[in-house]
């Protein structure tokens, strides 16, 4: 069975975008950014809200540029080439490839992806996350700890009920960017 895997960048204070909805203090250096493209080389199939779908949808327009760094075109080629499902009761269509909408996020739907696919699976958004994480779905967490406390904002991990993790790994980056790894022991 694959695994479903929530990673996220995240401030010291917990929170993956600040009270103005900017994250552009979490933007990935080289290192980073070619350790999330290693994580994401497993993941085959991306769960996103309306909103993460939106903000992600760049990476579709960086497929193929060739101006780009080495690690960017990676992560659009990565990105491009994984199916992507969007939960979304207000979406109209989906206008990147290998993508299709769902109204509703149904947790037995979700189960039933992981059991039948042969590549890893990624929740991406703290809310969809959430709603995966109070389900009982998610395997593995991946923070990307940045060296900011941004006060407030959007929490990476949303309230949830009491939740225990086993920490897998730790990696420490030059820019002073912490990775922690966690198995989520459901049940």
């Amino acid at each position: 069975m694959a695994k479903l895997i929530y990673a996220a960048i995240t401030s010291l204070d917990g929170y993956i975008e600040d009270r103005e909805g900017k994250f552009d203090w979490a933007m990935p250096d080289e290192e980073v950014h070619s350790c999330i493209n290693n994580l994401e080389r497993r993941i085959g199939t991306y769960l996103y809200g309306r909103r993460m779908y939106q903000t992600m949808q760049v990476w579709e327009e960086f497929y193929g540029q060739p101006d780009h760094t080495h690690v960017v075109r990676d992560y659009a080629n990565l990105w491009h080439m994984a199916d992507k499902v969007v939960f979304s009761r207000t979406l109209d269509h989906a206008t990147t490839a290998r993508t299709r909408l769902e109204r509703v996020f149904d947790p037995e739907a979700v189960r039933q992806m992981k059991n039948g696919a042969d590549e890893n699976l990624a929740v991406g958004g703290a809310e969809l996350a959430g709603e995966a994480l109070r389900a009982g779905l998610v395997d593995e967490i991946h923070l990307f700890v940045t060296p900011v406390i941004v006060g407030g904002g959007k929490a990476a991990l949303p309230e949830t009920t009491q939740t225990r993790l086993e920490l897998l790994g730790q990696r420490r980056f030059d820019n002073g960017v912490v990775q922690l790894h966690y198995l989520v022991q459901n049940g």
